[in-house]
Order: structure tokens, then C-alpha cells, then sequence
């Protein structure tokens, strides 16, 4: 509906304007270009508005975090079929 009306609006302010074209002395140019700007202002008028795109996520960090009075020690030793290398493991000691 507001498209019609600019529409409408827009060729209702440009009806006084409207005279018999007269192909002399470069009134064609002026013609085309004329037509061409009142084109895009009527087409422009009745384009819905463009939402541009989110941002794009920002990464927070936050600092080191306490953790309590725990820690990580070496556990035993394993092999690792997968890798083919010995390993240690892994044992989370809390005080």
C-alpha cells in the first residue's frame, strides 16, 4: 500500500513538469537522463528498508579463573596403540 501511494505521490508531483519532448539541441540527453534520475527516486521510494547483517561474534576471555586448591599431577605410565608411544596419565588432586 505505501508503494502504490509513493508511486502515486511521486507522478503527481511530476505531472506539472510533464511538457512535449522535442528531440533538439540535446533535449534528448536531457530526456534520458532526467528519466533515468526520476526512475530511481521513484523506485527508491517505495524499496523496503535493508537491515545490514549482524556483527560478527566477538570472543570474549574472561582472565584466568581460580580454581580451588586443585591441580593436576603425572599418574601412570601407558602405551598408546593409537600413537604407538608411551604416555602418562592424568590425575586431578584436590586438597
Amino acid at each position: 500500500m505505501k508503494r502504490i501511494l509513493h508511486v502515486a505521490l511521486a507522478a503527481a508531483a511530476m505531472a506539472p513538469f510533464a511538457a512535449p519532448a522535442h528531440a533538439g539541441g540535446g533535449d534528448f540527453a536531457a530526456g534520458v537522463f532526467g528519466g533515468l534520475a526520476a526512475g530511481a527516486i521513484i523506485g527508491s521510494a517505495g524499496r523496503p528498508y535493508y537491515d545490514p547483517p549482524p556483527p560478527p561474534p566477538a570472543y570474549y576471555y574472561d582472565g584466568p579463573r581460580y580454581e580451588g586448591p586443585c591441580h593436576w599431577e603425572r599418574g601412570r605410565r601407558y602405551w598408546d596403540d593409537y600413537e604407538g608411544v608411551w604416555r602418562w596419565s592424568r590425575l586431578r588432586v584436590c586438597d
